[in-house]
């Protein structure tokens, strides 16, 4: 039974579903001691432009006050954490610090899901065989991890290469190393498990092995009942058993940023 599980979504991204109310309590019944939620991210788009895959700037307001809330309420129960999961694109940050400024935000976790604008982007989880598209993933999970602002990178077998073997060891064994490194775990990822994704990658997860990465589950709760499914959930620990991998159950030592 995992105890703490950060990666969790909701109705605001438009491909969740459930109150708020309705995760907080399925993670009570589930054993969590610990929920963050970490719905997608708002960026700044031009007016024209309506992300279809998560909240929109205008929602922020009510994603906090809704959580705060829910806090406060559930205290005695379970310590809710209220972060986000984020891209980095270099040249998108600067808006985005200053749109979130002034939000106490507890975490974020990485999830590279573009590498450019979303705008004119292609999603990292499109098969693709540009040996350049995976080197640009790798590099900017890297540079993101550097910054110190996020957790651990979410489900960071995501980017779909189908190219050369050798070319996909190489790029990935270069983010496993860094991640052993610096003592970042690696995310098993329960909605893709669950749903027979293509990640959680086998290739991948055998070079983790190998460099000896550490591991955390990341339920990726975009339905109430995926934080509190004990099946999906020994799922997600019998594949870090496959592959050696201690498992971290909670992430100590951070707060807002």
């Amino acid at each position: 039974m995992i105890t703490a599980n950060y990666h969790t979504h909701t109705a605001r991204c438009q491909h969740a579903k459930g109150e708020d109310r309705a995760y907080v309590e399925e993670a009570i019944a589930g054993g969590l001691k610990v929920l963050g939620f970490s719905d997608h991210c708002p960026w700044v788009f031009p007016k024209e432009y309506v992300s279809r895959t998560r909240m929109r700037p205008e929602e922020l307001d009510d994603y906090f006050t809704s959580l705060e809330q829910l806090r406060r309420e559930y205290a005695r129960d379970i310590t809710i954490y209220i972060g986000f999961e984020a891209e980095y694109v270099p040249d998108m940050m600067e808006e985005q610090r200053r749109l979130l400024e002034g939000y106490p935000i507890d975490y974020r976790i990485l999830g590279e899901h573009f590498t450019e604008n979303e705008m004119h982007s292609v999603y990292t989880g499109f098969p693709s065989n540009d040996a350049s598209a995976l080197q640009r993933y790798v590099d900017l999970v890297i540079e993101a991890l550097e910054t110190g602002d996020y957790l651990y990178p979410a489900h960071p077998d995501l980017m779909h290469f189908t190219g050369a073997d050798e070319i996909y060891d190489e790029q990935f064994r270069r983010l496993c190393v860094y991640c052993k490194e610096k003592q970042f775990p690696l995310e098993i990822n329960l909605l893709g498990l669950v749903e027979s994704r293509h990640y959680p990658s086998r290739r991948f997860w055998k070079i983790a092995e190998e460099v000896g990465n550490s591991a955390i589950i990341g339920c990726d709760a975009h339905t109430p009942d995926r934080l509190s499914n004990q099946k999906y959930i020994r799922m997600c620990e019998d594949w870090a058993a496959q592959f050696h991998l201690p498992l971290v159950q909670m992430l100590p030592n951070f707060g807002t940023k």
